[in-house]
Formats: C-alpha cells, sequence, structure tokens
C-alpha cells in the first residue's frame, strides 16, 4: 500500500552523512600529502591567540564598563578568599591554644585560691593560739608574780618560823630557868 517513492528522512539523512564523509576523508588526504599540514596548524594557532587576547581585553573593557567582575577580579577574589581562610585557620588555631593556656592559668588561679584559703586559716588559727598564748603568758606571769609573792611571804614565815623557834627556845630555856631558881628559891622560904 505504500509506495517506495514516498519521502524517508532516515535514508536521506544517511545519504548526506556517507556523501559528507566520503568528501572529508579526501580532503585530509589531499591536506596531508601536500605538506600544508605542518604550516597551517601553527598559523591557526596564531590567529587564534591574537583573537583571544583581543576578546578577552574586550571583554574586560566592556566588564568595566558595565560594573561587572572579570574573570581575573574573580582569580584574585578567590585567592584573596583562600588566603582569608587560612589565616581564620591560622587565628582559630592560635585562640585554641590561648584557651587552654586560660583553661590552664585559671587552674593555677584556683588552686592558689584554695592555698591561700589555707593559709588564711592557718593564719587565723595561729592568730587566735597567739592570742590565746599571749593570755597564757599573762596568766604565767600573774602566777610567777603570785608566786614570788608566796616564796617572800614564806620567806617571810620561815623568818617568822625561826624566829618564833629561837623564841620558844628561849621561852623554854627560860622556863627552864625559872624553875629551877624556882626551886632554889621555894626551899629557902
Amino acid at each position: 500500500m505504500t509506495s517506495p517513492s514516498l519521502y524517508d528522512p532516515y535514508e536521506l539523512l544517511n545519504k548526506l552523512n556517507e556523501l559528507w564523509e566520503k568528501q572529508m576523508n579526501i580532503y585530509f588526504a589531499l591536506f596531508t600529502h601536500q605538506g600544508e599540514a605542518d604550516k597551517h596548524p601553527s598559523a591557526v594557532i596564531e590567529t587564534y591567540t591574537r583573537n583571544l587576547d583581543f576578546f578577552r581585553k574586550n571583554q574586560e573593557v566592556i566588564a568595566n564598563i558595565l560594573n561587572i567582575p572579570t574573570k581575573r577580579d574573580l582569580t584574585v577574589l578567590a585567592n584573596r578568599d583562600q588566603q582569608t581562610e587560612e589565616k581564620l585557620d591560622s587565628l582559630e588555631e592560635q585562640l585554641f591554644g590561648l584557651q587552654e593556656g586560660i583553661n590552664a592559668t585559671n587552674k593555677d588561679i584556683e588552686s592558689l585560691i584554695g592555698v591561700s584559703k589555707e593559709i588564711i586559716k592557718l593564719t587565723k588559727q595561729l592568730k587566735t593560739e597567739l592570742v590565746k598564748t599571749k593570755k597564757e603568758l599573762a596568766e604565767t606571769k600573774n602566777f610567777q608574780s603570785e608566786l614570788i609573792e608566796m616564796k617572800k611571804e614564806l620567806t617571810q614565815l620561815n623568818t617568822f618560823k625561826e624566829e618564833f623557834e629561837m623564841l620558844k627556845t628561849l621561852i623554854d630555856k627560860g622556863e627552864q630557868k625559872e624553875p629551877a631558881v624556882a626551886v632554889s628559891t621555894a626551899p629557902s622560904k
């Protein structure tokens, strides 16, 4: 029912592709055999680089006029961003080091405060003991002065005792003489 004269795009495309492939193969073969292959790429590269430089310069001029950042501006910005990140990282490490140092210092200060509190307690205890010792010393001095007074009184009492004993011995001797005198005076009556 379908006739072969109908339009088939696939076959047309296939034929066009084959024709183009044959022509390209012939061109490449001619191009490589004539020696122009060595001269042609260097000229193309030179033209390409000149056009690329011209395009870049125009692009930068237009970007500056429109105040749009260029590729170079973005690379400079990216480098600065990277340097900033590195500096921030080093600052962060330094901050961590400082924090550790501060923590260690705080621990040292806390231990010093604890030792200071103990020293204050000991000082207060020593002060109270000093006050007690001063009181005891004052009491001891009072006792010593009382003892000295008592010693004086004892020495006075000893002297009184000795005097008393001397008097007693004298009285005893006097009584013994008196009865002899009395004995001698009594018979004479």
